[in-house]
């Protein structure tokens, strides 16, 4: 395809690296260099040998590659892809938190903005909280902004005081008992993996929860079918990707997020052109602010 050669040979002159989430349209998967979830990507990043970065996600992803990697050129696609969950918590309603409650300890779902990252102590992912929060003595741990992931994790540590707010992924959180049921009862042969994100009363029908890698993981090793409940871009990989395997999509025209899917393969080639896009840039003190809370969760996270 004409379109896919123009970007290859863009990439080359242009000294780029296309990074994609895995929620992104199979044609983006496509065309990516590297392909994971939001952490993972920003973990590679910095030992990437192009100097420019190609974010093929939304905006708080392009953020945790340019805290870990302030000396390249981070380009976002589609500046206004944001992800609604990440932008629920005001910063300052954080700093007025930890003013009375100084002996709290804040942890931040990676899925949150740099100015909010710059304000906790620790982040984690959905893989890692569990390990993170166990290990945390503090006499109150605030957990945002999901409280669905947060929930699972307060149900794991009853003697620990967790408090949530009301802060969640739109996608996942509309999620029902009903329609998760209603697919086991289609697939009675099939094993559920789900998204920490989604509500309790869904999650507690799985078979496995986990991050989006675990998930994938799972899947491709399960012996029998499985039902992805999780945003629909991780079914539209993996089915093409293993097709010797059987994988059901749990709500399929629901689980979409509008926002992962604004970027087309004609916008990565305009952003390589200049013509699109935005180069992000990042305050190097709330940069500086903001990673602490990383640098705690890889330190935590061992």
């Amino acid at each position: 395809m004409k379109l896919i050669r123009e970007i290859e040979e863009l990439k080359k002159t242009t000294d780029t690296l296309i990074m994609a989430h895995t929620y992104q349209p199979p044609e983006i998967i496509e065309l990516a260099d590297v392909v994971g979830d939001s952490f993972a990507l920003a973990k590679k990043a910095p030992y990437a040998a192009q100097k420019n970065i190609l974010m093929c996600g939304v905006r708080f992803m392009a953020e945790s590659v340019k805290i870990l990697s302030p000396e390249k050129t981070v380009l976002l696609p589609a500046p206004e892809a944001t992800c609604p969950m990440a932008e629920q918590i005001d910063p300052l309603r954080v700093r007025a938190y930890k003013k009375a409650n100084p002996d709290a300890a804040v942890v931040a779902y990676i899925n949150t903005t740099a100015a909010l990252k710059a304000e906790c102590d620790v982040c984690v992912t959905s893989s890692s909280a569990l390990t993170i929060v166990g290990k945390l003595d503090a006499p109150e741990i605030l957990f945002i902004p999901d409280k669905n992931l947060g929930g699972f994790v307060k149900a794991k540590f009853p003697d620990k005081n967790i408090v949530l707010w009301d802060g969640y992924c739109p996608i996942h959180n509309a999620l029902t008992e009903e329609e998760v049921l209603a697919a086991k009862k289609a697939h009675p042969d099939a094993l559920l993996a789900m998204h920490p994100e989604c509500p309790a009363d869904c999650v507690r029908h799985a078979d496995l929860v986990g991050s989006t890698a675990e998930i994938i993981r799972f899947a491709k090793e399960s012996e029998k079918p499985v039902i992805i409940g999780t945003e629909r871009g991780v079914a539209d990989t993996l089915i093409p990707a293993c097709p010797d395997r059987t994988f059901y999509y749990l709500a399929k025209e629901k689980l979409i997020c509008p926002d992962m899917k604004k970027i087309t393969p004609e916008l990565v080639r305009d952003t390589l052109l200049g013509k699109a896009g935005e180069a992000l840039t990042l305050p190097e003190d709330l940069r500086l602010r903001a990673k602490k809370s990383i640098d705690a969760m890889l330190r935590l996270g061992e």
